[in-house]
């Protein structure tokens, strides 16, 4: 008699064991990181900024295109059409293009001899050792916690025995002075940031300390050199305090006087367009250079802050 031979009942087989899944013990709710709040609340803040400041300007360029009853009438409609007679009146007759070529002689010169000698100053400043080295540092420093309407009676004085008074080159010279302090402060420390084992390879060749520091340094320098350049073009283009006080002829007025003048003079009564023509007249070479510039600003900020 034949018996089969059955397997065991807990004998193993091909097939895997089943898989059980267990669900996990439910956690806490996931709140909104604080750094996530705190992006969307500054973010926030500089788009009402950006607002704040952007508005005045469209509003102020859209008005100069319309005409004196609009401006009233309908001060924040769109113009029903671009009246362009509003730049054209306000550059012939409110000798705005008189204004705009002295400020042009006047900032140009001005921002080249500040650049000039301000680099040169704060170039030996950063890079040489020599007894009152630091004290005429902190003296450049003093100069710009000087309030320059403390200065402006005996500069009116001082000006006038130079027979420098109510003259361009005299205002020149004013926003030179009026600008180092500011200029050394900066450029002395960004030349600091700038390796000296390349001014050390200059010597060796033979190179004088002038070539140096035109050839060597100061192209090194050009992120700073830009940074400062533009500071000191809008501080100069928007001066309104030293050419009132030390610039009082109509043929050598400014800009700033201008727009002034424009403003009150009683043979121009009544033309708020050509006044608001006049004003984005002045405003535009401001934005141009900041707009064509504005990495280069960023850069020469940030260019010192990593070695």
């Amino acid at each position: 008699m034949k018996t089969t031979d059955t397997p065991p009942a807990d004998a193993t087989s091909d097939e895997p064991p089943p898989v059980t899944k267990t669900k996990a013990a439910p956690g806490p709710l996931e709140k909104p990181s604080e750094g996530q709040t705190l992006n969307f609340f500054s973010h926030g803040m500089l788009i009402l900024w950006a607002f704040m400041v952007v508005m005045p300007l469209l509003w102020a360029v859209m008005t100069s295109f319309k005409t004196d009853r609009d401006i009233f009438s309908s001060p924040w409609a769109l113009p029903d059409s671009l009246h362009f007679e509003n730049w054209s009146r306000a550059w012939t007759e409110a000798h705005m293009s008189d204004y705009f070529l002295n400020t042009l002689i006047v900032v140009g010169f001005s921002l080249f001899g500040t650049m000039l000698l301000g680099s040169m100053a704060a170039y030996v400043l950063a890079r040489f050792e020599f007894p009152g080295n630091r004290f005429i540092y902190f003296l450049f420093i003093g100069g710009m916690s000087f309030p320059i309407i403390l200065a402006l009676v005996p500069l009116f004085y001082v000006m006038q025995n130079l027979s420098l008074l109510n003259t361009l080159p005299g205002l020149i010279l004013v926003y030179i002075a009026y600008s180092l302090p500011f200029t050394v402060f900066f450029m002395t420390s960004f030349f600091r940031t700038l390796p000296t084992s390349v001014a050390e390879a200059a010597f060796v060749d033979g190179a004088s300390h002038t070539r140096t520091f035109f050839q060597v340094m100061l192209p090194m320098a050009k992120p700073g050199l830009i940074s400062i350049s533009i500071f000191n073009f809008l501080g100069q283009w928007n001066q309104y305090m030293l050419p009132t006080v030390l610039n009082t002829e109509p043929d050598r007025k400014v800009l700033t006087q201008g727009l002034v003048q424009l403003a009150v003079s009683q043979g121009y009564k009544g033309d708020w367009s050509g006044l608001f023509a006049g004003l984005v007249m002045a405003m535009l070479p401001v934005l141009a250079a900041y707009i064509i510039f504005q990495r280069q600003v960023v850069a020469g900020l940030t260019a010192g802050a990593l070695k």
